[in-house]
């Protein structure tokens, strides 16, 4: 296996979506046993804007479509991550360290029957409206940091 420090992060982009009262959607993972939640995230395609990517991927994960959301923010520069070892080179065939992100905060202007977890290639189990500290103490360990800084750089708009 390659050195980790000489492998490039996947550029990709994450998603918070808030409803009208501030709390966070939060998807249960498919692909893991212990219960793993997180907010839609997914990589940016060539040549993708990370806005358009953050879209896409909301819509992917979510089947919620541009026309049920409003774009509150961005996160300023890229925020990163390493794999921990047990991950390295495996998770993305091996080619990435980790991840860079640029996150997006868009709040929810439809309701929750609108959501549609069950997409063409399902990531979520289940899906529920949570706070912030929630969703922080939800996520894997080494996704932890990324989170903090996220519902920082979004606190004012989160309940």
């Amino acid at each position: 296996m390659p050195d980790p420090a000489s492998l490039p992060y996947r550029p990709c982009v994450g998603v918070v979506l808030v409803n009208q009262g501030g709390l966070i959607f939060a998807g249960q993972r498919l692909d893991t046993t212990s219960p793993a939640w997180q907010m839609p995230q997914g990589g940016i395609d060539d040549g993708e804007a990370p806005r358009a990517a953050a879209l896409r991927e909301l819509w992917e994960e979510t089947g919620v479509t541009a026309d049920l959301v409003e774009f509150v923010a961005k996160t300023d520069g890229w925020i990163t991550y390493d794999l921990p070892p047990e991950l390295l080179g495996k998770a993305w065939g091996g080619k990435y360290r980790g991840q860079r992100q640029k996150w997006f905060l868009y709040r929810y202007l439809g309701s929750d029957d609108q959501i549609d977890i069950a997409t063409v290639h399902p990531e979520f189990a289940s899906w529920r409206w949570i706070g912030a500290q929630d969703m922080i103490d939800a996520i894997v360990p080494f996704k932890r940091a990324v989170y903090e800084q996220v519902v920082a750089a979004f606190r004012t708009h989160l309940a």
